[in-house]
């Protein structure tokens, strides 16, 4: 290697750690392209209708900001109510336990006595770890700063995406030499429609999650049903560990009417989980978005295990545009072509000499950006 290569080869290990440490900011700035791509899709579809483009984004950030506010309105409140009441229950259910243990203990022969558990060694054993959650309060407080200051930094990023999509693509597409820039356009688009078909794969499963879960905990008459209902589909956002993550809250709040519930609770939502994975996502998602469900699990524990929640929440979009680049660039654009270059053939392209023609109508680069440097 020669004195340019070794420099090459330094510059591009420097790149790699400077985003390594800079993960977590280019993560905040993937989530804010998914929300602004999804507010931007929403603004088109107004547009459509003959709303200017100003309107039409005003309404689309107008809509999604009373979805967040119903959402907390639906949910903290009633979660609220029932957390209160579950502290409340959590003892009493202790001691209506512990008299069901003393009772089987007088039937049961002695020789078994030893094999039943004492529910004062079980809370002593509990306690540490109770005691250790206390002690971290002021750690979850912090953290819950970080999160809203994060959440305010995607929300601003979006609205500065949203309000000029078209120069943050150049700018973007700026950053790739001349002769690739049109060559990653065509990319670009190909992520843009695969983003919005996963946005629309995944609130069509959202809203039939929801609905399922609603009827069914109406069915049983368990308390809070729309909240957990709401939960549910938001939960479902996340593929293989986000049923489980919804399951809980519904079977403690079934749990404070009759102990039968929850395990009916159980019991529906693991119907509901068999019709979402065996039915709906592959007749949704198939058509929009092509991905094994073998890639899904890996991506998730990938991306959570160095991105934390917000990784595993944002796993399956990262996973889709990972997949499209590495097809694209890697698969298409250098291992298809890896000691081919003899049978690449010739492109013969036909310019007319007219000042009124529009050599890049198929293309939303501009002049100064396709010519070469």
């Amino acid at each position: 290697m020669n004195l340019g290569q070794w420099i090459g080869l330094i510059v591009i290990v420097l790149s790699l750690y400077i985003l390594w440490q800079i993960r977590e900011v280019l993560l905040l700035m993937f989530a804010a392209v998914v929300l602004a791509t999804t507010l931007n899709r929403l603004a088109k579809r107004f547009q459509s209708f003959g709303m200017k483009r100003g309107f039409a984004v005003l309404l689309a950030v107008a809509i999604f900001f009373a979805g967040v506010a119903g959402f907390f309105w639906l949910i903290v409140p009633p979660f609220a109510q029932q957390f209160q009441e579950l502290t409340n229950q959590v003892p009493k259910g202790f001691e209506r336990f512990n008299g069901w243990l003393d009772a089987l203990r007088t039937n049961i022969p002695d020789q078994l006595v030893p094999y039943i558990p004492d529910i004062n060694s079980l809370i002593q054993q509990v306690q540490p770890f109770a005691n250790r959650l206390l002690g971290n309060s002021f750690a979850f407080v912090s953290g819950s700063l970080e999160v809203v200051l994060k959440i305010l930094l995607v929300l601003v990023l979006t609205g500065m995406m949203l309000a000029d999509p078209v120069a943050y693509r150049k700018v973007f597409i700026r950053l790739f030499p001349s002769f690739y820039r049109r060559r990653v356009d065509g990319i670009l688009n190909k992520c843009e429609v695969s983003l919005e078909g996963w946005i629309t794969g995944a609130f069509i499963a959202i809203c039939v999650v929801g609905v399922m879960s609603l009827i069914g905990l109406s069915i049983l008459h368990v308390k809070a049903a729309l909240a957990l209902a709401v939960l549910a589909g938001f939960f479902n956002l996340i593929p293989n560990l986000g049923p489980t993550m919804s399951v809980i809250p519904a079977m403690a709040i079934a749990f404070l009417d009759e102990p039968w519930k929850a395990i009916a609770v159980l019991i529906l939502y693991f119907i509901i989980q068999q019709v979402e994975s065996n039915f709906i996502t592959p007749v949704v998602m198939a058509h929009q978005v092509s991905l094994l469900p073998a890639i899904t699990l890996i991506a998730q524990l990938f991306f959570v295990t160095f991105f934390g929640f917000l990784g595993l929440f944002l796993a399956l979009p990262l996973t889709v545009v990972a997949k499209i680049w590495l097809q694209e660039v890697l698969i298409k654009d250098v291992l298809d072509k890896w000691g081919n270059d003899h049978t690449q053939e010739t492109e013969f392209v036909i310019v007319s000499e007219s000042p009124t023609t529009d050599i890049n109508e198929k293309t939303s680069i501009d002049d100064d950006i396709l010519k070469q440097e």
